[in-house]
């Protein structure tokens, strides 16, 4: 597994790579502490599997140092931080394509399952998140769509396949199977015609 810490703590970054090197054997783990250094190695074209990105850290500005990342690496799987878990903190990361959110006050063996579950392709929520604090309404989340997913979105609303929908954006097939894959961890679905029926469910359809 190769990950990539975003945190302006060098005392909780390192701990974080001692515990993930000793712990799971061959794991390559690097750290950064801002938005714009986890661009900047991005942007080399090193790959990860998974970035864990601290909710209040420099470049944040709230959720928009994650928008950012997500609208330049759609299928980098991004996980978000921090000391305090608020279920509004939750609540928005998910909708802005976050695949986890971690505490800071998990012990280190659940970190550590928690990260390689989510690598895998898995979703994380403290356990004690209510069901509730996932809710959201169409307008929200309407606007944690990035331009390429609201018009992937309108095809597929309009039954059109995926090599349909690359033809008429000008994109590679590839491309809009990522796009969809941003809309269905957005709206919670497992496929694009599940991502359809939410979203005519919650009024996105126009």
């Amino acid at each position: 597994m190769r990950l990539l810490i975003a945190d302006d703590h060098d005392l909780l970054r390192d701990a974080l790579r001692s515990h993930f090197e000793r712990e799971a054997p061959g794991t390559f783990v690097q750290g950064v502490g801002t938005v714009s250094e986890a661009l900047k190695v991005l942007d080399d074209g090193q790959p990860f599997d998974i970035l864990l990105l601290d909710l209040r850290m420099p470049g944040m500005n709230g959720l928009n140092g994650l928008v950012r990342l997500r609208e330049r690496y759609p299928s980098l799987k991004i996980a978000l931080m921090s000391g305090e878990a608020k279920n509004e903190d939750i609540r928005l990361a998910m909708a802005h394509g976050a695949v986890g959110f971690l505490p800071k006050t998990l012990p280190g063996s659940i970190l550590l399952q928690a990260v390689q579950r989510m690598a895998a392709g898995e979703t994380f929520m403290p356990d004690n998140l209510p069901e509730s604090a996932m809710a959201t309404d169409g307008n929200a989340l309407n606007s944690t769509f990035t331009r390429r997913e609201r018009e992937v979105l309108d095809f597929l609303l309009k039954g059109q396949s995926n090599k349909e929908i690359a033809r008429a954006l000008d994109l590679e097939e590839v491309t809009v199977k990522l796009h969809i894959r941003g809309l269905c961890r957005k709206l919670g679905a497992k496929n694009r015609t599940q991502a359809a029926m939410r979203a005519v469910e919650l009024g996105l359809a126009r």
